[in-house]
This record gives structure tokens, sequence and C-alpha cells, in this order.
């Protein structure tokens, strides 16, 4: 197996600026065991301002090592040390908090139950939250997962459909109702910013990742039309787009089975599929929690479906393995949490983070905000490559155009033989 790279410190990050704010402020994170939600959550606390995090009930259990990351973060607020025994009964003692986080930390975070996919849990979420802190002033929806394969291979079988429904379950319908949920309280209030986090997919679509991209281009549709209808009462929209590996590697991924036709020696288009498995079998695959199923979808993974109902399939089999599935191979339907190290970790969510605290609040932010250097570049060269096929095309859309007036009776008048209304 390849030696996994080595990876430089944190680049120099700014120290974040929050905008001016005349109090501290309440921020609703959808995700608690992200590691960009508990990143943010920190530098959160930190600032002063109170956090409220969501997370579904099966997190804990089964993603194994996301549950530790906040178990860790959560004695850290709670000014837990840990003992030799690894945190178990005795090896734990009470502390104060550390000072980095701010006085009273443990009192401004507050933990809730959130499964997107069931609005009644958004509401109970939200209802939450205003009891414990009075309102919700920033939301920031940043729960996502990654369905991988291309459109024939998530159309081969039930199974890979319903990993379709799953995406948008989580990436779209997911934000959707916990957006759904807040504004009630923000228009009554007249104030609030909703941050959705989305990806630079947002603006190039990328082979195999077909649904993670179509997804989130229907979240930013939603944003860009709800933003027109809530500006009256105050209420901010704003998506954030960071680069692939943001929405990629520091959440769960899915990978539907190879069909021999999209094989990498077969077919010679750059799939997400090729690029992400070569990059996780660069990284130490002891480290990375794995789900292996036969025939069922990732869902079978949640203690319980969104209508509360258990989840019980014989077929699925749930395993810390090594190394790292080989995604450019696999037969079966195959789910994993990577692991990475922390510095790459770190780097990965450094840049997003600092964005997020610059914008969150803010009295006037940005509709849309790229993170990064990299993806400022992609975007541009879309948009020189949209323009470009534009006025190659322009006569032939401008040919069509038909010139019509409106006359005394409310009928079209038509022009060269051509109208509507006749």
């Amino acid at each position: 197996m390849t030696t996994p790279p080595a990876y430089s410190p944190i680049p120099s990050i700014p120290v974040p600026q929050f905008p001016p704010h005349p109090h501290p402020r309440v921020w609703l994170l959808t995700s608690a065991t992200s590691p960009l939600g508990i990143a943010l959550a920190r530098l959160l606390l930190a600032h002063g301002d109170s956090v409220v995090v969501g997370m579904r009930a099966s997190e804990v259990e089964n993603g194994v090592q996301r549950g530790e990351e906040f178990r860790r973060f959560w004695d850290e607020v709670c000014g837990v040390e840990v003992g030799n025994d690894g945190g178990q009964g005795e090896g734990k003692r009470v502390m104060d908090a550390p000072m980095e986080l701010g006085e009273n930390a443990r009192e401004r975070l507050r933990v809730v139950e959130l499964d997107g996919r069931t609005m009644g849990k958004c509401q109970a979420a939200v209802a939450e939250a205003a009891e414990a802190f009075g309102r919700v002033d920033i939301l920031f929806c940043c729960t996502s997962e990654a369905v991988i394969g291309t459109v024939e291979e998530l159309a081969a079988s039930p199974s890979t459909l319903t990993l379709v429904r799953d995406q948008f379950e989580t990436n779209y319908f997911g934000p959707v109702n916990i957006i759904k949920a807040v504004l009630p309280g923000m228009r009554e209030r007249k104030s609030g910013h909703i941050i959705a986090l989305t990806g630079i997919t947002g603006h190039l679509g990328t082979p195999g990742l077909s649904m993670y991209c179509a997804a989130g281009w229907a979240l930013e549709g939603f944003c860009d039309s709800l933003a027109y209808e809530v500006a009256p009462f105050n209420i901010k929209i704003t998506i954030v787009q960071p680069n692939l590996e943001i929405g990629v590697l520091i959440n769960r991924i899915t990978s539907a089975p190879l069909l021999p036709q999209y094989a990498p020696d077969v077919n010679p288009a750059p799939l997400s599929r090729t690029i992400i498995g070569g990059l996780l079998d660069r990284i130490d695959a002891s480290q990375s929690h794995r789900q292996s199923y036969s025939s069922s979808p990732p869902s079978t993974l949640n203690s319980n479906t969104p209508d509360g109902t258990p989840e019980t399939n014989p077929a699925t089999t749930t395993t810390a393995a090594s190394p790292t599935p080989n995604l450019s191979s696999s037969t079966a339907i195959t789910s994993l949490y990577p692991s990475l190290p922390t510095a790459m970790k770190d780097r990965l969510i450094a840049e997003t983070v600092h964005a997020l605290t610059a914008i969150g609040g803010h009295e006037n932010p940005p509709a849309r905000h790229i993170v990064g250097c990299e993806g400022v570049a992609s975007v541009k060269e879309k948009l020189k490559t949209v323009s470009e096929e534009l006025e190659d095309f322009v006569e032939c859309s401008c040919a069509v155009d038909i010139e019509e007036s409106v006359g005394e009776g409310g009928r079209a008048e038509q022009g060269d033989g051509v109208g509507v209304g006749g």
C-alpha cells in the first residue's frame, strides 16, 4: 500500500473577523458530528455566541469515529479531562472549561435531536433552540453526504435507486425542512440569516457525482427563489460553495456497484470514483470506518427511518475494517467515513470556517460565496465557457424572437404571420 503523504501544518489563516453585532448571536448548526460543524462551534463559543447543534440519534452509535470526535468536543466544553482508560468511567474528572471557549461555554451549547428528513423533528429542534436561547439568529445547513456512481449505475437496481432517494433526502429535503422550520420565527422578528453549504459542484457538473450535483443545484435554486420571498422580512440567504473535498471527504461517501462499461480501463471519463478512490488509497486505510452492503442502501445504517419506525435488514453488515474498500472495482454498495489525518482535515476546513465566521450574521451578506482561489478560478473558467457558447449561438437565439403588441381587445396582434393569441 502506498504510504500516505505527509501533510504540512495548517497554513496561516487570518484571525476570524466576525461582523459587528450588538449582542451575542444564536446559531443552529444542523450537523454536530461534522468536522466542519465542530470547528465552527468551537470558534463561535470562543466568540461568545450561543450554539445549538443537531444530530441524529444514530450518528453517534453508528459513525464510530465521528461520534468519538463529537464526544471529545463535548468533554472539552464540559471541562472533562479524559484519563488513561480512553474516557470510560473513572478515567474522567471534571475540570473548568478551557478559557479559549469563553466563559460559560457549557451553558451556551445545546445538543438537540435533528433529522432533517422529518419535518416534525426539525420543528422540535427549532423549538428547543428557542426555549433555550429565545431565538435562532443564524441557521447553518451543513448536513451532507455524497453518493458516487454514474447515471446508469444508480439506475441499475432497486437498491441503487434508493441511493438516489437518500441523496435527495439528506442534501435537499433535509435543508429545505429545517429552513421552513426557522422561517416563522425569523419572519416574526424581521431578522435572520440562513446559510446553506453546497459546493463548487453548484457551478460545475462532475462525472460520477450526478445525483450529488443535482441535489446541490436543487437546493441552490430553492435558496435563490426563497431569497426574493423573504427579503421584505429582512431575512438574508447565503449559499457557501467550498471545494469538492469539503463536501465529499469530511462526510459519508456511498458508492454504487461498478458497471463494466464504466471501468477505468474502458471509459476514459475522469469519474469521481477513480479520483476519490485513489486519494483514499493514499490515506491510512486502517483509520477509515467502513460499512459494506451486498444489496441494501446506506439508509439501513440509521436506527430509525424518517417516520420513526425501526429498520431491520439482515443483509446489512457494519464493520470497521482495513484496508479502505476499492471504490473503483467494488461490486457491492460500499459506504465509508474517510478518516483523514488531523493536519489534512484541518487544512480542508480552515478556509471554509473562516468564511463562515466572516459572513454569518453580516448586515449585507453575499448571495453566494465561493471559498478558495481554486474554486474562484474554476468558476471564472466555467463562466468564460458559457459566455463564449452564448456568443457562438446568439444569432440563433435571437432569430426566434416574436414581435407582438397587445391591441385594444387584449389579443396579441400577429406580425409577420407568426404570433400568439390568434
